[in-house]
């Protein structure tokens, strides 16, 4: 008999935490930290619902904050244990978790400056020291094949198509004849999406436990090159500064990808291209390196336009060089980090560009609810940021092809092949995104799907 405890990302898109118990052994699927609202946010602070020393190993489906970035404050309060990961998501993983212990610090340090934190004094979640401690933990463990975080749990990791390193998780509890079989979706990649594979097929299993971010809705349908093509010109016609709030790994590579073609086919003109995010820089040099996770179908370059380099691609690192980027009229391209405008260089830039109707806001992909991406996107006619209301002039588009989810009908392709799972766990997603996905696989294949509530356990028999 096995158990699952859902301490995350239920009935929210944040937060990833599934602890699976099997014997004696505590597994945890991902360590993500809350964003967005308030009130998830808060979560973080609240204390770890589980004995972090009790927990034998973590196992993480990808790199992403949302699925990592909890981890050292896990490992801050006393987990020493291994931390099992493809080796692209252990190298991309140690430039996030890194990244989220300097924002953190550097927002602390700046509200005590200006004093409008409610919170006397204001810290930090976790530091830069703990974040090495946790680099120290991980443990790279290559696709396809089988390992044991703890006995008698046996997993296997399979290309979720999502980002670099992104797996899908199959499991198998080897203290009964057959096993019992349980799979992890971790978040389903895009089929036909720029720059990644399309996802592996989901294994059959007892147990399902699937994301829903897009389970109520389909991506805009249209070619996404026609679209940024689009995108891009009308923002050089007003002659200002086009914003891309991109996430930093996965999106912003994208991106220059995506730029790189049109600019090759003279289908935009030839902007500088500034990447402002010194974990972006650095994950692009990682991407270079895993050139095995690559699918260039959308189009091949050539040596005046490398996929992630070119001379009039700018990798922007040093604080100065982003401060110098104010000075910066246009028409030029911005790519900065946060994707959902919560923290980082975005945040600078925003105050710069959002009250200049010459400047264009380009949001990509989904936008959680209470962030600054989500505000922007309903028409909020004034943002919030550093105790300051910042009006919105700025022209404001949006190229949601950009996301790297799949929307429903990729999530039906994906899970269409699977025989009927015992129960079906659906994750990652708002209520009204995962019920409705819920509904839809009951009506029309007939299978129990629960969705669950944070802190919800079930036993898996």
């Amino acid at each position: 008999m096995a158990k699952i405890t859902f301490h995350g990302a239920a009935r929210t898109v944040t937060g990833s935490k599934y602890l699976l118990e099997a014997g004696d052994a505590r597994v945890l699927i991902d360590c993500g930290m809350f964003q967005g609202l308030k009130k998830l946010r808060l979560r973080n602070w609240e204390p770890t619902p589980f004995d972090v020393k009790s927990l034998d190993a973590v196992v993480l489906t990808h790199a992403h904050l949302d699925h990592t970035g909890f981890l050292p404050r896990v490992v801050k309060e006393g987990f020493h244990r291994k931390v099992y990961c493809t080796p692209a998501t252990a190298e991309l993983a140690e430039l996030i978790m890194l990244d989220s212990a300097r924002i953190q610090e550097y927002d602390a340090k700046y509200a005590n400056k200006k004093g409008f934190s409610k919170h006397k004094p204001a810290l930090p979640l976790y530091e830069g020291r703990d974040v090495e401690q946790t680099v120290k933990q991980l443990r790279e463990t290559p696709r396809g094949k089988w390992f044991s975080p703890a006995e008698p749990i046996w997993m296997r990791f399979h290309d979720a198509g999502h980002l670099l390193g992104s797996n899908i998780i199959e499991v198998e509890i080897r203290d009964q004849d057959p096993p019992l079989r349980i799979v992890f979706s971790g978040d389903v990649g895009r089929y036909d999406g720029p720059l990644y594979h399309d996802p592996s097929s989901a294994p059959d299993c007892d147990y399902l436990i699937c994301e829903s971010t897009y389970g109520n809705r389909d991506h805009p349908k249209g070619d996404l090159l026609a679209s940024l093509e689009e995108v891009v010109n009308r923002s050089a016609k007003r002659g200002g500064v086009m914003l891309l709030a991109s996430f930093a790994i996965g999106r912003a590579q994208q991106l220059i990808y995506l730029l790189q073609l049109l600019k090759k086919d003279d289908r935009i003109p030839d902007l500088p291209i500034y990447l402002d995010s010194p974990m972006s820089c650095d994950a692009t040099k990682i991407y270079k390196e895993h050139n095995e996770d690559h699918d260039l179908s959308e189009g091949e370059l050539d040596s005046q336009h490398p996929i992630l380099a070119g001379p009039r691609v700018f990798l922007v690192r040093k604080t100065d060089e982003s401060k110098a980027l104010n000075h910066v009229r246009g028409p030029a391209i911005i790519i900065s980090s946060s994707g959902m405008m919560t923290g980082g260089r975005i945040v600078h830039h925003l105050k710069q560009r959002l009250p200049n109707p010459d400047n264009t806001i380009v949001l990509g992909g989904y936008m959680a609810v209470g962030t600054r991406g989500r505000r922007i996107q309903e028409g909020a006619e004034t943002i919030r940021m550093h105790g300051m209301e910042i009006p919105v002039r700025a022209a404001v588009e949006s190229i949601p092809g950009l996301s790297g989810h799949a929307d429903r009908s990729g999530l039906l392709r994906w899970l269409e092949p699977l025989s009927k799972p015992r129960r079906t766990f659906l994750t990652h997603g708002e209520p009204d995104s995962s019920e409705a996905l819920a509904e839809t696989l009951r009506t029309s294949r007939g299978w129990d799907v629960h969705v669950p509530d944070l802190g919800e356990s079930h036993e898996l028999t």
